[in-house]
């Protein structure tokens, strides 16, 4: 009986000691640039896009329509812990698998005036962008749940 409750016990600390939670949050030089882009709109809602750090949100104030070749070049102001608290599990949705796309224009993003989506990522000396399309039927499926959870939290930023 006492060698069945040392195992058992044994078998409890390591479970535990083998599940430490691995700390998935951003560094201080890690981020996530997340935002979405239309050309046939008009207003401030139009190119709205946001940089998330490990414990601060900014939004760009240039709303610049983001080309193909380069890393978006913003303009951030900070916005309200709030806000933060919105976005802060964002990353937890970031589908690992865009981290394998061979180029960084994903479908045709706002071919048809539907829009597209802007996403960087800079996390562990990694750093790359890409523009969704948001016509799902033009992106892979992997990336569906993200391109809803980005859209979800900028309307919820709204």
């Amino acid at each position: 009986m006492k060698t069945i409750s040392f195992i058992t016990i044994c078998i409890a600390i390591f479970s535990l000691a083998s599940c430490s939670k691995d700390n998935a949050g951003l560094s201080k030089s890690d981020y996530l640039i997340f935002g979405h882009f239309y050309a046939s709109c008009s207003g401030e809602g139009c190119v709205e896009i946001f940089r998330l750090e490990q414990d601060k949100l900014f939004e760009d104030k240039k709303d610049q329509y983001p080309d193909a070749y380069n890393f978006y070049n913003g303009k951030y102001g900070k916005l309200s812990q709030q806000k933060f608290d919105i976005t802060k599990d964002l990353k937890d949705y970031f589908p690992v698998d865009l981290l394998n796309e061979p180029g960084n224009v994903i479908g045709q993003p706002d071919a048809g005036d539907w829009g597209g989506l802007y996403i960087e990522y800079n996390y562990g000396g990694i750093r790359k962008f890409w523009l969704l399309d948001l016509k799902k039927s033009n992106v892979p499926a992997t990336c569906h749940g993200f391109i809803d959870k980005v859209n979800e939290k900028i309307a919820q930023l709204k």
